[in-house]
């Protein structure tokens, strides 16, 4: 299936890296306003560039459109893809609000084409592992999550203005600023946690911004740290925290009646899932007992310890349930970026709903308004919008 990107900004090169484990995509060409980068990329991933938007729209080889542009033209671009009779795939968020989502929604429903959004990482071998370990009764029913998003403190000292991708397209860190990493990086969470435990049912939030100063000047600063407690079916609660202030933590930590599932990074695909079970046998409880204290002692006696200050537990890997993808975004970014705009190809060639479906994105950005701005709404907030419940990949069962 053919793909137009529109925005050939800093995540567009990780979208071309990627390209090439699926044999069902194709690309057709890019627009950017920002003609330089468009070039660059048609370049490193040989295509048209087209002239304009409309330029591209008129395409009639053009199927799927990558929406890659700044979330706040989303919206825009995606409505135009929409009109023009295109399928679309976005960059997340859907859009900045979800009201504004639910519009796009509707417009795809009437227009009969597929809308849906990034993260995809839910798609990726790590996500499968631990939704498989969960189905399977691994830890027995679920009770509470331990979500994290926190990038650490990257700005101002680490100037992230500065940094470049291999395309040598800065990070858009004034917008990103701007936007806020709520709305950026809680997705990657919470579409796991949809997949997994189904719809959020209520949310309550609280959100600051605690570095009003990052180094760079913008229009408005928004919120840099948010937490959010999120009910789901069941009785399931999830403590889901995002921020640039907290050192970098991107564990998920998942806690059952028989035992925890843990995984150390949520933007690796291939991230080790872990089991610890509750309780332990009486051989891990002895070795830990023994451990802990000598841990204890070392870090009375050095001042500093080359390892994380939480007890030390036995715990057990377990298998991917597949081999990982063979090319990702970049070594310090193993992520498999088109695993969304295969998988959303595979369902229209099948005529059958995608998994990363609209209703999907409006219920998301319904969590993540909540979540960065919660002194918009009523708390707790019952969240309305709804989606299929997603179906786990044939290579997972």
């Amino acid at each position: 299936m053919n793909l137009g990107v529109v925005g050939c900004g800093h995540v567009a090169d990780s979208y071309g890296c990627t390209l090439a484990n699926y044999s069902n995509l194709r690309l057709s060409g890019a627009f950017d306003t920002n003609v330089a980068n468009a070039a660059t990329f048609c370049r490193r991933w040989p295509a048209r560039q087209y002239a304009s938007l409309e330029d591209l729209l008129q395409d009639p080889s053009v199927e799927i459109v990558l929406n890659l542009t700044n979330p706040r033209s989303h919206y825009d671009v995606t409505k135009r893809c929409l009109d023009a009779g295109k399928h679309v795939y976005s960059e997340k968020p859907l859009a900045m609000d979800s009201g504004a989502a639910r519009e796009l929604a509707a417009l795809a429903a009437t227009k009969k084409v597929y809308l849906g959004a990034a993260p995809c990482s839910v798609l990726g071998e790590t996500a499968q592992t631990i939704w498989k370990a969960i189905n399977d009764g691994v830890i027995g029913r679920v009770r509470l999550i331990y979500a994290n998003f926190d990038d650490g403190m990257i700005a101002p000292a680490a100037q992230p203005w500065r940094w470049l991708n291999d395309a040598g397209v800065a990070w858009p860190a004034k917008d990103e600023f701007e936007v806020g990493c709520t709305f950026e990086h809680a997705g990657y969470l919470l579409t796991w946690l949809a997949a997994f435990f189904g719809q959020a049912m209520r949310v309550t939030a609280f959100s600051s911004c605690q570095l009003p100063d990052k180094g760079i000047e913008v229009d408005v600063m928004a919120p840099d740290f948010s937490v959010g407690c999120i009910e789901y079916p069941e009785g399931i609660v999830a403590r889901l925290t995002c921020g640039l202030v907290a050192p970098r933590d991107k564990s998920l930590t998942i806690i059952g009646d028989d035992g925890v599932i843990f995984t150390n990074n949520v933007r690796n695909d291939a991230s080790p899932v872990y089991v610890k079970r509750i309780p332990g046998s009486r051989l891990h409880i002895a070795v830990e007992r023994r451990i802990n204290p000598i841990r204890m002692w070392l870090e009375n006696a050095l001042g500093t310890i080359p390892w994380s200050g939480r007890e030390w537990q036995l715990q057990r890997q377990l298998p991917l349930t597949r081999k990982p993808s063979r090319q990702l975004a970049s070594r310090i970014k193993p992520v498999d970026f088109c695993r969304g705009p295969a998988e959303m190809a595979e369902a229209i060639e099948q005529g059958r709903p995608c998994r990363l479906s609209a209703d999907l994105a409006v219920h998301i950005m319904e969590v993540l308004e909540t979540l960065q701005y919660p002194e918009r709404f009523r708390r707790p907030r019952e969240i309305e919008a709804a989606f299929r419940p997603i179906c786990p990949l044939p290579w997972m069962r």
